[in-house]
């Protein structure tokens, strides 16, 4: 589009006070106009914007003024393009005012804002004709909860369930924890009830007794095809909430525990099932149990088995043991735990257990469990008492840990590239960026809810029920309207591909952690718009520079770069570019500006969308305009990894290793370019962080390439 430009920079927050205001306009204009206003934020300072773009034909805004995350609705100016300069927190408010170094990083600042607005052109969301109907996977506490609630917010849903009837685990309980105040009594469980509303509901399809054949597409225009006895049937959906839940621990591999040797071992599952249907029994003779055993953490938190805690089997066992009581009030019950772990209200729970004569707690580590026949013995050391202990009773309940579903069985068989199932990160619960998605997977419209996605109790799967519902129920409105989901959430712009330059390297293809990418068979890619969650990694993937956005593109990072003025002449005074994650680093850096911290005014910050979209041409073109040294932020790696787009940071990693080879061979000392990983807490080391980095730059000596 043919752009007017207008530059508009507030003097308020110390701004005006801190820089020669008539230098920077200067500096800014010609060919823009500048105007400035000393509040800029208020309703008389944003009327100057727009009453020009009203009167004055202005159609893009460069906003120098405080950071672009604080008065996001005040600068909602009504024009296709928008860019916000951050004077305030990573200019005045980390620098020493009416410096000349500090003028100059204000001035590169407005250099930087207007030449990517002039790079920037108008997005063009992907706009098709996309389903809004939700499918859900699971018919049992959490799959249930999903489609009644998107049902309720007037969505069509289709629910599948594997079994010939509704209710999942729950179908078979005797009863259930307390979900309401005082959380002491045991409740009915609400299965039968949510089976009936379901079943009540006309927005909600069932399929019972079905399974998911294939999902091909992506959000609003994903093909379930859905496999019953009676043939399959394949529909148009929008988004897909994965209920699946879990199963018990593999009980087999539990011998040591009596599990196989003794009839009267029997797990928590089979318990349950026992009180459903009548007395507390043992199954060796079939008569009523006196005395029973709970052994905690069967085979979890254990390194051979399950090392993670299941969450519900300490809250169950409890249940479980007031079942005993309920059934026999002189039966005797022990419980044998490593930490009794019930969180909430749970606790109110677990005290009205403490209360009853006839229930014994002990803290210890089992050693044996024996008894082929009759009675079984259950020894443990490490008590509460300091002693070694032995238990005989009429029956042993192991609390077994919960395995997700999709451990054995990729449930959806996603027609992806890059497989059916959906990626895990451990222990195959399905991975996301688990501090702020927790509903998210990688595979962008489907949402995991309930035990697939984290151990938990019933309680806890009803919100997640809900909670993933609402998820799709977004996904499916933004995709209608061509906009990104999460974590660049309402971003119209999406990745443009100049296929006539690609080589099929496939780069692209391997590196999208969100299998937005499938490939032609020259291994050509093939984009899927509504996967995508607008991270750029494929951006800094390709060597032929051919992936852009219509507002953020290799070219306009570049040209940013090429904005910095550098003095030649003053080759003592190091210039560093830091390209910054949007997520963390950003915010963190906003952070370290609002607490006032100073560090070295010769840093220049440009935000990137992902450290994972750094392109090595930005290297190459710093390096070779004389910038001494390229610090880049990413977001912390790794197991514990905290990088909104899962793996944008460990990749950038992978790719500095191989410029840091190549800037040895041509005699630029590698450490000029450097990652840092940094959490959104850790604004107050990036002062040191530079100040380290800066340091070393001045050992090394100016860049060779500076002049040239």
């Amino acid at each position: 589009m043919d752009k007017k430009i207008g530059v508009y920079i507030c003097t308020g927050c110390d701004i005006g006070d801190s820089l020669d205001m008539e230098r920077l306009v200067k500096a800014c204009s010609p060919p823009h106009e500048t105007k400035t206003h000393e509040f800029l934020c208020s309703e008389e300072g944003t009327k100057i914007i727009h009453d020009d773009v009203k009167n004055e034909g202005v159609n893009t805004v460069v906003i120098g003024a405080c950071s672009p995350r604080a008065m996001v609705d005040a600068f909602r100016i009504d024009v296709p393009i928008v860019e916000r300069v951050n004077l305030r927190e990573h200019v005045v408010w980390t620098h020493e005012p009416k410096e000349e170094a500090t003028q100059l990083l204000a001035e590169d600042y407005m250099a930087m804002g207007i030449v990517k607005a002039q790079k920037r052109e108008p997005a063009e969301p992907h706009i098709e004709d996309t389903s809004k109907a939700i499918l859900v996977i699971g018919g049992g506490a959490t799959g249930m909860t999903a489609a009644l609630e998107a049902a309720a917010a007037g969505y069509e849903v289709v629910l599948v369930e594997k079994n010939d009837s509704l209710g999942g685990h729950l179908a078979g309980a005797y009863k259930d924890i307390p979900s309401q105040a005082p959380y002491r009594d045991l409740e009915a469980p609400l299965a039968a009830e949510k089976v009936k509303a379901v079943e009540a509901e006309s927005k909600i399809k069932v399929f019972t007794g079905a399974a998911i054949d294939k999902v091909a597409g992506q959000p609003g225009l994903f093909d379930a095809t859905i496999k019953t006895g009676g043939g399959e049937e394949t529909l148009r959906v929008g988004s897909i909430v994965l209920a699946t839940g879990a199963t018990p621990y593999d009980t087999s591999k539990l011998g040591h525990l009596g599990y196989g040797s003794s009839s009267n071992v029997v797990t928590s599952a089979q318990m349950e099932e026992m009180a459903a249907r009548g007395d507390i029994i043992r199954p060796s003779d079939r008569k009523k149990a006196s005395s029973v055993t709970f052994i905690q953490c069967a085979g979890s938190r254990d390194k051979d088995h399950l090392p993670y805690c299941s969450a519900n089997c300490c809250t169950n066992s409890l249940k479980q043991a007031m079942y005993v009581r309920e059934k026999n009030p002189d039966a005797e019950v022990t419980i044998i735990y490593r930490d009794m772990r019930t969180p909430g209200n749970n606790e109110l729970f677990y005290a009205q257990a403490q209360e009853d004569p006839g229930i014994f707690f002990t803290k210890g580590d089992v050693t044996g469990v024996s008894g082929n026949g009759g009675r079984v013995a259950v020894t443990a050391e490490n008590t509460l008492m300091g002693e070694n202990i032995r238990i005989e009773s009429d029956l042993v309940v192991l609390a077994t840990g919960m395995v997700p579903t999709t451990v054995e069985d990729p449930i959806l068989n996603l027609q992806y590239r890059q497989g059916p199932a959906l990626p895990d990160l451990k222990y195959g619960f399905p991975d996301s960026h688990f501090i702020c998605f927790p509903y998210e997977t990688q595979r962008t419209g489907i949402y995991a809810a309930g035990t697939v996605r984290h151990p938990m109790d019933t309680a806890g799967a009803v919100q997640d029920g809900a909670g993933a519902a609402l998820k799709a129920i977004q996904c499916v409105e933004l995709v209608s309207q061509g906009k990104a989901v999460h974590p660049r959430v309402g971003d119209e712009t999406f990745p443009e591909f100049f296929l006539n330059r690609c080589t099929q390297c496939k780069r692209c293809t391997d590196e999208c952690p969100f299998g937005t990418l499938d490939e032609d068979e020259k291994g050509t890619p093939k984009p899927n718009p509504f996967r995508c969650r607008r991270c750029g990694i494929c951006m800094g993937s390709c060597p032929e520079r051919i992936i852009s956005f219509k507002d953020y593109s290799v070219d306009m990072i570049s040209s940013m770069i090429k904005a910095i003025e550098i003095d030649e002449d003053e080759e003592d005074i190091p210039v560093v570019i830091a390209l910054i994650c949007e997520n963390d680093a950003y915010p963190a850096l906003d952070m370290a500006g609002i607490n006032r911290l100073k560090y070295s005014p010769y840093v220049r910050f440009i935000p990137l969308r992902c450290a994972g979209g750094t392109n090595l041409v930005w290297i190459s073109d710093a390096l070779s305009k004389g910038v001494d040294g390229i610090m880049i932020f990413g977001c912390k790696h790794g197991d514990d990894y905290q990088c909104h787009f899962i793996k944008g940071s460990e990749l950038c990693d992978i790719r500095l290793s191989k410029v840091q080879e190549t800037l040895d061979r041509i005699q630029l000392e590698a450490d000029r370019v450097k990652l840092f990983q940094l959490s959104i807490n850790e604004y107050d080391k990036i002062p040191g962080l530079i100040e380290e980095f800066i340091e070393a730059l001045e050992e090394f000596g100016p860049n060779p390439f500076k002049g040239m």
